[in-house]
């Protein structure tokens, strides 16, 4: 999993679920930047979430009064060049196990940020379902890359 995971570099890849490369086991692992070190998650389940809704502020600037910050877009390595929205919990308390205790001890943890939303979308595949699912779920725009323009996606 760490080999594919560190050789996807179009764009880099930052989490992968066991089932995306055919191994059946409730594993995943994260690398939130490229020079971050590989967390293994065994078991995982989400204990709780808390959530906050993303704050787009308005910056007042000389030049660009009321500039909107951009929104955030999900991507999966299993759906190359396929870009969406997706709202998810700003904090999770995770509970798994690692590969740091030779026992194998349940672990609790909490995580934030860009950390929870890989944690989120990870757990998504270990349950079956692909970050596409949420943003149309959410009701939200999915997006096609093509030659590095994001082209909208016309559902039916």
């Amino acid at each position: 999993m760490e080999t594919v995971l560190i050789a996807q570099d179009d764009p880099p890849g930052v989490g992968l679920a066991a089932n995306q490369v055919g191994v059946n086991l409730s594993i995943f692992i994260i690398r939130p930047t490229q020079k971050s070190k590989i967390k293994v998650f065994i078991n995982p389940k989400i204990i709780k979430t808390v959530s906050g809704s993303v704050l787009f502020r308005t910056v007042l600037k000389k030049d660009r009064p009321y500039k909107k910050k951009p929104i955030r877009l999900e991507g999966c390595l299993s759906i190359p060049r396929i870009w969406g929205p997706v709202k998810r919990a700003n904090k999770v308390l995770l509970e798994y196990q690692d590969l740091t205790s030779p026992t194998y001890e349940v672990k609790l943890g909490w995580f934030q940020g860009f950390e929870a939303t890989i944690i989120q979308h990870e757990m998504d595949h270990l349950n079956g379902i692909v970050f596409t699912q949420r943003t149309i779920e959410q009701k939200k725009q999915l997006y096609k890359e093509d030659e590095g323009e994001l082209i909208k996606i016309e559902l039916i």
